[in-house]
């Protein structure tokens, strides 16, 4: 049934708990409440420093999934030890950047503890699909430029078995492009999105490590882009913006 969002923790209870792009200021106050009652935080690496949010004497585990790290946590032992804690007694809580449900494996982790009996509350937050782009001037709608955007995930080429995006689709949908993940196959999409009739003129832009110390933002062209991203060393995390928004600087 659904009902307003109460944040109250009880022992044995798991909290997905979104932890927005990097700057903790951008933390819900849900989130805040969360983490205030946690005797154990599980975070990934791109989760924000939440060391002065907790209580004395709360454990923080770290369980990132860093790309190509040999020093990562697969997401079955996350699983576990989800189900783990919350079995102990302890109240939980799971924080992830961006949002739990926009490519977070939140939807997983959902299903493996109530699989498992236990209780799961989800607070969402600040996805970097719509932030970042915004931390560097792009809003990612606007009234004459663009009626609306698609989210999508890079992480499988175009033509890979694995990727499921129809790119040539989008290249007509007329809405602006947000690629999450898109930086090392960004070559072979912008080449799909050419063939599919997106002009090699499309402004597009990629904004790196938003709001952290090192933030960056590479501006081009859906031609010029993946080039450019190799020229600028451009690493994860980067989200890539194609559109006529991507154009602008409202920084």
């Amino acid at each position: 049934m659904l009902r307003p969002m109460r944040v109250e923790l009880t022992p044995g209870t798991v909290a997905l708990v979104a932890g927005g792009p990097g700057d903790p200021d951008l933390l819900t106050l849900a989130a805040c409440r969360a983490l205030e009652q946690a005797d154990v935080v599980l975070y990934d690496y791109l989760a924000p420093d939440v060391a002065g949010l907790v209580r004395s004497g709360t454990e923080l585990i770290a369980v990132g999934k860093r790309p190509r790290s040999t020093d990562a946590t697969s997401q079955d032992d996350i699983n576990a030890l989800l189900v783990a804690q919350a079995k102990a007694g302890r109240r939980v809580v799971r924080l992830k950047g961006g949002d739990n449900y926009v490519f977070g494996r939140g939807g997983e982790e959902w299903l493996h503890c109530a699989d498992a009996g236990v209780p799961v509350i989800v607070i969402p937050g600040v996805t970097s699909a719509t932030s970042a782009p915004a931390f560097a001037g792009i809003p990612v709608t606007h009234r004459s430029l663009s009626q609306g955007f698609t989210v999508v995930s890079g992480h499988a080429a175009p033509g890979h078995a694995t990727s499921t995006i129809d790119w040539r689709a989008l290249a007509r949908s007329g809405t602006t492009l947000v690629l999450l993940m898109g930086v090392k196959n960004l070559a072979a999409i912008a080449a799909e999105l050419r063939d599919g009739g997106l002009s090699s003129d499309t402004p597009a832009a990629i904004v790196s490590s938003a709001f952290g110390e090192t933030a960056s933002v590479v501006r081009g062209t859906l031609a010029t882009i993946a080039d450019q991203a190799v020229s600028a060393g451009v690493r994860p995390p980067s989200i890539v913006v194609i559109g006529a928004v991507a154009g602008l600087d409202l920084s």
